[in-house]
C-alpha cells in the first residue's frame, strides 16, 4: 500500500490495545448532526449514486493480507496518524476499506454530507450476526439515544445455531436469575411484549460502503474518536441476484460473505463472551466496556441499566428510514424501521422538565462540542483529556436525570404510553 512511511498500516505486529473504550464523544459526533445546519457548517451532501461494489473486490476481502480482515485496523490507522504520518486517499487496489453502515450513516445527508465521507461503491447486505439496537445514551428529553448493534445471536459467530436472539437479553442486561426469578421474569415478559412484536427478528440489514484509508480514518474518528465503539470485522451477506425490495428478507442468506469493518459497542462482545464462558462454566469473564480514568477514578461514560428502554427522537429515526429508502432496502426492513416508536414528550410536566434541563445542561454540551472541534489532532480525534472530561459531564447529566429530573419531571427517555407499567 501507499502510505508516507509504508507499511505503518497493514504491519503484522499487534498494536496496544485501546478497544473498548466507549467515551461520550460518539454521543457528540451524534448530536452535533442535530444542530441548525448554519452552526455545524455541514456541506451539501453528494447525492450522486454510487456503483456497486464489485464481486472481485468482495472477494479480495477475504483475503489474508487484506485490510477487511485486520481486526487492529483501527488501531493502527489511530497510531499512524498520532505519529503524524499521513494516511492514502486514493482507491488503488489494497487501500480501499469496506466499512459497514447500519444507523445514521445510512443517510447521505449524514454519512456524505456532515461527514464528508466520499465512497467509491456500495453494496446492501444482510449480517446474521448483529441485530439493531438503540442502547447509546444522548440526551433526556431531546435525543434520547443513538443507533447501535448488538449480537443476534452468540452461537451463529461459529457458525452453529443456538438459542433464539431474546435469549440473550437477559445477558446483555447483566440479569442473574435467583430465587426471585419468578417476579423477574413476569417483569420482563411485560417489559417485552411490544417491544417483541415490533422487533426485527430477521439478520441486521445494512450497506456496505467502500471508503479510502483516509475516508476510514475519518469514520473512526467522527465515530467517538477511535476509543469508542469497537472495531470489528464482520459476515456480511449481499443480496442474492434478482431480488427485489418487495421480496421476503431470507433468514439465512445462501449468498457468498465477504469481509467488512464495523462498529460495535463493547457492551455487546462483553455479552457474547460471558454467556460463551457460562455455556462452558466460565464465570471469570472480566468486562473493559469502562476503564479506570486516572484522574477520576472509576468515572466512565453513563451506561442506561436497560439498553432497550429509551426511544430514539422522531429526527433521528428520519434519518434511518430516509437511508433504508435511499438505498432501496427491503420493503420489510423499511416497514419495520417506520414503525419504531420516536420519543415523544406528553405532558406539559415533560415540557417544563424538557426546558429546565437544557438550560441547565445545553450549554456546557455545546461547549463540548465546540471543544471536540478546537482540540481535535489532524486524525479528527479528541484528546485524551477531552474524552475525560466529556465522561465525566455525561455521567453527571444522567445522574441529575436519574435522581432529580426524572422523579419531578417525568421520563426523558420513553414515551409515557410506550412505558410498561408493573
Amino acid at each position: 500500500m501507499t502510505v508516507d512511511q509504508p507499511r505503518r498500516v497493514g504491519d503484522e505486529e499487534a498494536l496496544p490495545d485501546t478497544q473498548g473504550r466507549f467515551n461520550a464523544i460518539e454521543p457528540l459526533t451524534r448530536l452535533r448532526g442535530a444542530l441548525p445546519t448554519g452552526l455545524t457548517r455541514s456541506p451539501s451532501p453528494d447525492t450522486r449514486p454510487l456503483p456497486t461494489t464489485t464481486s472481485d473486490r468482495r472477494r479480495a476481502s477475504i483475503n489474508a493480507a487484506s485490510l477487511d480482515r485486520d481486526t487492529h485496523l483501527s488501531e493502527k490507522v489511530a497510531e499512524q496518524q498520532e505519529s503524524g504520518h499521513g494516511l492514502t486517499g486514493t482507491s488503488a487496489e489494497g487501500e480501499t476499506v469496506l466499512y459497514l453502515a447500519y444507523g445514521s450513516n445510512l443517510a447521505s445527508q449524514t454519512f456524505r454530507g456532515m461527514r464528508g465521507i466520499k465512497p467509491l461503491s456500495q453494496i446492501p447486505v444482510l449480517i446474521p450476526e448483529l441485530r439493531l439496537t438503540f442502547d447509546l445514551p444522548g440526551i433526556p428529553y431531546a435525543e434520547p439515544c443513538f443507533a447501535g448493534t448488538q449480537y443476534r445471536d452468540p452461537g451463529f459467530v461459529h457458525g452453529e445455531e443456538t438459542e433464539s436472539q431474546d435469549d440473550d437479553l437477559s445477558i446483555i442486561d447483566g440479569d442473574i436469575l435467583s430465587e426471585k426469578e419468578p417476579l423477574l421474569v413476569e417483569t420482563r415478559e411485560v417489559q417485552d411484549s411490544e417491544a417483541d412484536r415490533n422487533r426485527w427478528h430477521k439478520p441486521l440489514v445494512g450497506v456496505v460502503y467502500e471508503v479510502t484509508l483516509a475516508d476510514y480514518a475519518k469514520i473512526i474518528a467522527t465515530e467517538g474518536g477511535g476509543r469508542g465503539y469497537r472495531d470489528v470485522v464482520i459476515n456480511c451477506y449481499p443480496f442474492a441476484n434478482g431480488f427485489k425490495p418487495t421480496d421476503t428478507v431470507p433468514d439465512h442468506p445462501d449468498t457468498a460473505p465477504f469481509k467488512a469493518h464495523t462498529l460495535l459497542s463493547p457492551s455487546a462482545d462483553d455479552a457474547r463472551k460471558r454467556k460463551e464462558g457460562a455455556k462452558h462454566g466460565d464465570s471469570s469473564v472480566a468486562y473493559s466496556s469502562c476503564p479506570k480514568s486516572s484522574v477520576f477514578g472509576d468515572m466512565g461514560p453513563h451506561m442506561r441499566p436497560d439498553p432497550e428502554y429509551a426511544q430514539p427522537s422522531a429526527r433521528y429515526l428520519n434519518l434511518l428510514v430516509t437511508g433504508a429508502a435511499e438505498h432501496d432496502l427491503p420493503i420489510a426492513y423499511q416497514t419495520y424501521l417506520s414503525q419504531i416508536h420516536p420519543y415523544k414528550i406528553t405532558t406539559f410536566r415533560q415540557k417544563v422538565g424538557k426546558v429546565a434541563f437544557l438550560v441547565l445542561w445545553g450549554p456546557v454540551v455545546l461547549s463540548l462540542v465546540a471543544f471536540s472541534r478546537v482540540f481535535a489532532g489532524p486524525d479528527g480525534r479528541s484528546p485524551p483529556w477531552l474524552v475525560t472530561l466529556s465522561n465525566v459531564i455525561f455521567a453527571a447529566m444522567w445522574n441529575s436525570y436519574d435522581y432529580f429530573f426524572k422523579k419531578a419531571f417525568g421520563d426523558g427517555e420513553r414515551t409515557l404510553e410506550d412505558t410498561p407499567s408493573i
